[in-house]
């Protein structure tokens, strides 16, 4: 059983999991709150801007969406590390590529407002940003809460892609374990239950929120 799997070196593995985890957290809180900032931007843009402005915003968001995450991290970073540190790059990249999604989550939850809605702040002559701010965005975004929380969770289970630009995230710290000891069951199954540990009541959450809202 011990060339299996060791208690001890699962032991031994777990603080620097642990020390990566703190990576791996910060990349997916970060990321996700420039995806959810940014997505709605997009969002916003691609429904009203004119067609001059919506149509390479539209391009740009199709371009990102359809291409592998892996090779824009990798790309980014040739281009992009001798201006920023790798892992703001990683943090950046892991953000922009899930703005292209969660843009398109906004647009649902915006075309889900009822038409009545759009009328009646017309009747009211409510200038068009009011009308934005204070009926479409609110609506919009409680329609689309529980798809957001999906996508970051989606998010933390990719951090591990930042191994690519050698980022010392969790499973970057597993693997670096197990080249030094020859010992990769436990280091890597440890990572992977950080991960089911971490993100199982998130998505019990998120099923929560989903019934509350429907």
């Amino acid at each position: 059983m011990s060339d299996i799997w060791s208690w001890e070196h699962a032991a031994a593995a777990l603080p620097a999991l642990l020390e990566g985890f703190k990576v791996t957290l910060l990349a997916t809180l970060l990321g996700t709150l420039i995806a959810v900032v940014l997505g709605l931007v997009v969002a916003i843009v691609r429904r009203t801007a004119p067609r001059i402005l919506s149509l390479p915003v539209t391009g740009a968001v199709e371009f990102i969406r359809m291409t592998p995450l892996v090779v824009q991290l990798v790309f980014a970073n040739l281009v992009l590390s001798q201006f920023f540190e790798t892992l703001t790059i990683g943090i950046w990249v892991l953000g922009i590529h899930y703005t292209t999604y969660m843009a398109e989550v906004y647009r649902a939850g915006i075309d889900s407002v009822a038409k009545g809605q759009w009328e009646a702040a017309t009747a009211l002559s409510l200038p068009r940003a009011r009308t934005w701010r204070a009926i479409v965005i609110p609506q919009a975004v409680r329609n689309t809460l529980p798809a957001l929380g999906n996508y970051a969770i989606s998010m933390f289970k990719e951090t591990p892609f930042l191994i690519v630009i050698f980022i010392s995230e969790m499973v970057n710290q597993a693997q670096n374990y197990g080249a030094n000891t020859y010992r990769y069951t436990e280091p890597i199954t440890m990572a992977g239950l950080i991960f089911l540990a971490a993100s199982y009541p998130m998505s019990l959450l998120i099923r929560r929120l989903e019934k509350k809202l429907a």
